[in-house]
C-alpha cells in the first residue's frame, strides 16, 4: 500500500469559509474543553491524601477513571444532542481532535515531549475529514464534508491508480488549502544499493560538502529577512489589541513567515533533485540537531533546517531510486580520508584538513564527506581501495564497489 499526500490551494464561497471558520472554533472549544478534563483528573490524583490547599483542591471520585479517547468520544455523542455548535459540526471531524489530544498525551508519556496546552482562539487551524465519498475528486473541484463542491488550483494532476481517501482542510497566512492523502494498492521494492555513491557533510560555512569537492552556499532565509520582520512586527505592536489594523498587522507578519518557510522548502527540494541526479546512493551523517539548535549558533541552524533537509532528501531518494543511508556521525572531522589516520580535533577556525601522515590537504568540510562516503559503501558491504602509498599530495581516494 502506498500512500501520497498532495496540497491544492481552495477557492471558498462567503458561505464556505463561515462553515470552516465556525468548525475551527468548535474544534478549538473540544480540545480545551477535553484537555481540561484530564489535566483536572491528573490534578486530583497529584494532591496529599493527608492534608488539603489552602486555595482549592479537585473534588473528582475516587472511583472515577483516568479520561480516555473512547471515553470522551461517548461524552461528545452525547454532547452533541444537546449542543447546537457541535451538532452542526461534523462528527469524524471533533472525533480525530480528540485523537490528536491523545496522540499528544502519548507524546508526552513516550518521547518526553511537554504537556498539551490550551488553545487561544484562532490557533486551531486545520480540520481532518477522515473519510470523502466516492470519486471525490472531479477536475478542479473537490467535494468535502460540509462544504460540498469546492473549486481548487489544481497545481498538478493525481496519479493514475490513486484513490482520495482523506482530506485535512488548513488554514494558512495566504489562504486555505486542502491536503489530500492519495492511496494506491501496490508494492513498492526497497532501493537497493547501486551506481555511483556520494557522501554529503551539512555545516554552517557550507550548507553542504560532497565527498566529490563541491561546497553549496549556505542561504540565509530568515536572516536576510529579518530586518523586514522587525517592522512589521513593530508596527504590528503599536495597534490596538483584536482591532481590525492588529489582525491586518498580523496577517503581514504571517504572510512574511510563510514566504521564509517556501523559500527554505523550495531550496530543499531543488538541492536534494540535483543531489540525486549525480549519484545512485547517498550517505549523510546522523546528527542530533536538536543539540546543534541548543548551541550558540542556534538561530543559524534553525535558519538551515537542516533536519528538515535530510528528511526531504530521504524522500526524494525513495522516489528516483536512489539509495540513501545515514551513518555514524563520530569523528568524521578528525579522520583521513586519504590513510585512514586519526589527526585529532580541530578547532572550528581550522577550515583545511591537512595529514600529518600522507600529506594529504583538503577543505575541512570535504573530508569529511568523503570519510562519511567511505563508512557508507562499508555498511553496504562495498569495498573501498585507497591510492597506494607515496602519491604525492593532495590526490584523491578512488573506490571500487562489488555487491554483495
Amino acid at each position: 500500500m502506498l500512500n501520497l499526500t498532495y496540497t491544492y490551494a481552495l477557492k471558498l464561497t462567503q458561505q464556505q469559509l463561515q462553515t470552516y471558520e465556525m468548525w475551527l472554533e468548535t474544534a478549538c472549544k473540544v480540545w480545551n474543553f477535553a484537555l481540561a478534563e484530564r489535566k483536572d483528573w491528573y490534578n486530583s490524583r497529584s494532591c496529599r491524601i493527608d492534608a488539603c490547599s489552602l486555595k482549592a483542591e479537585y473534588i473528582i471520585p475516587a472511583d472515577a477513571r483516568r479520561p480516555t479517547f473512547a471515553s470522551q468520544c461517548k461524552a461528545l455523542t452525547q454532547a452533541r444532542k444537546n449542543n447546537p455548535n457541535l451538532n452542526a459540526a461534523h462528527s469524524q471531524m471533533l472525533q480525530q481532535v480528540l485523537r490528536r489530544l491523545e496522540k499528544a498525551f502519548i507524546g508526552m508519556w513516550e518521547s518526553g515531549r511537554g504537556f498539551p496546552r490550551f488553545k487561544k482562539q484562532g490557533r486551531m487551524r486545520s480540520l481532518l475529514l477522515p473519510q470523502l465519498g466516492v470519486n471525490p475528486v472531479k477536475k478542479n473541484q473537490v467535494k468535502l464534508p460540509g462544504a460540498g463542491w469546492v473549486k481548487m488550483r489544481m497545481s498538478r494532476p493525481i496519479p493514475d491508480g490513486f484513490v482520495a481517501k482523506q482530506a485535512q482542510v488548513v488554514k494558512r497566512a495566504s489562504g486555505w488549502y486542502v491536503m489530500l492523502t492519495l492511496q494506491a494498492d501496490v508494492d513498492v521494492p526497497h532501493v537497493m544499493p547501486h551506481g555511483q555513491a556520494v557522501g554529503i557533510d551539512v555545516g554552517l560555512k557550507s550548507f553542504l560538502a560532497t565527498s566529490t569537492g563541491e561546497q553549496i552556499a549556505r542561504p540565509r532565509f530568515f536572516v536576510d529577512i529579518q530586518r523586514k520582520l522587525k517592522l512589521l512586527q513593530q508596527r504590528a505592536s503599536r495597534k490596538k489589541l483584536g482591532s481590525n489594523n492588529w489582525q491586518k498587522a498580523q496577517a503581514k507578519v504571517a504572510r512574511l513567515h510563510e514566504h521564509i518557510r517556501h523559500t527554505r522548502k523550495d531550496f530543499h527540494f531543488k538541492l536534494a533533485h540535483k543531489l540525486c541526479d549525480e549519484a545512485g546512493m547517498i550517505f549523510a551523517e546522523d546528527l542530533n540537531f536538536k543539540a546543534w539548535a541548543k548551541g550558540m549558533f542556534s538561530k543559524h541552524t534553525l535558519d538551515s533546517g537542516f533536519g528538515e533537509f535530510l528528511s526531504i532528501l530521504e524522500w526524494i531518494c525513495w522516489k528516483r531510486g536512489v539509495y540513501f543511508a545515514k551513518v555514524n556521525p563520530d569523528g568524521t572531522s578528525q579522520i583521513c580520508p586519504n590513510c585512514n589516520h586519526h589527526t585529532g580535533k580541530k578547532e572550528l577556525s581550522q577550515r583545511i584538513h591537512r595529514c600529518g601522515e600522507c600529506g594529504y590537504e583538503i577543505d575541512r568540510d570535504v573530508a569529511a564527506a568523503q570519510v562519511v562516503k567511505q563508512r557508507g559503501l562499508a555498511a553496504v558491504g562495498h569495498t573501498v581501495k585507497m591510492l597506494g602509498e607515496g602519491l604525492s599530495t593532495g590526490s584523491l581516494m578512488t573506490q571500487e564497489s562489488s555487491p554483495l
